[in-house]
């Protein structure tokens, strides 16, 4: 959405929707919805409605239908509080996004596990030396180079 007009648009189309699900529709197929994003194509003709749903998916499914149901009533009040000449037709769709988020958590969850088991294997012993530091030469003790250097000339 380059266009702040379109950007705009898609704003006030969330606020609206969500406002109307809120107050005004009173469907008891719909369950808890959260309007997450709105994207409003470039020429304002379709907007596309993203939103959740709090529980189960039997619910998901009796709110997409009270959705699609709900869908002129709402389109009308767009176009309403809007004032466009044209309003943009509404498309619901299911946000995908908390589902990810949980495959994500549960992949993170299996990475840490795997992490503490790998650790507990290793117990307290490091690899390499004990002390694996350089230590600065003292004067006294230099490498046999420059004598092995003197002795091929």
């Amino acid at each position: 959405m380059g266009n702040p007009r379109v950007a705009r648009i898609a704003d006030r189309i969330q606020v609206i929707v969500a406002e109307m699900l809120e107050r005004r529709i009173k469907d008891p197929r719909l369950g808890f919805v959260t309007i997450t994003d709105v994207r409003v194509t470039g020429d304002s003709q379709q907007a596309t409605i993203f939103y959740t749903v709090l529980g189960e998916a039997d619910s998901l499914e009796s709110t997409a239908a009270a959705l699609e149901s709900a869908k002129g009533l709402l389109r009308s009040e767009v176009g309403k509080q809007l004032g466009m000449r044209h309003v943009p037709s509404l498309t619901f769709i299911p946000d995908a996004l908390p589902e990810n988020a949980r495959h994500l958590d549960e992949v993170l969850a299996r990475a840490k596990a795997l992490d503490e088991a790998v650790a507990a294997a290793r117990g307290n012993a490091y690899a390499g030396e004990p002390d694996p530091y350089k230590k600065p030469r003292e004067d006294g003790d230099q490498d046999g180079d420059e004598d092995e250097v003197e002795d091929g000339e």
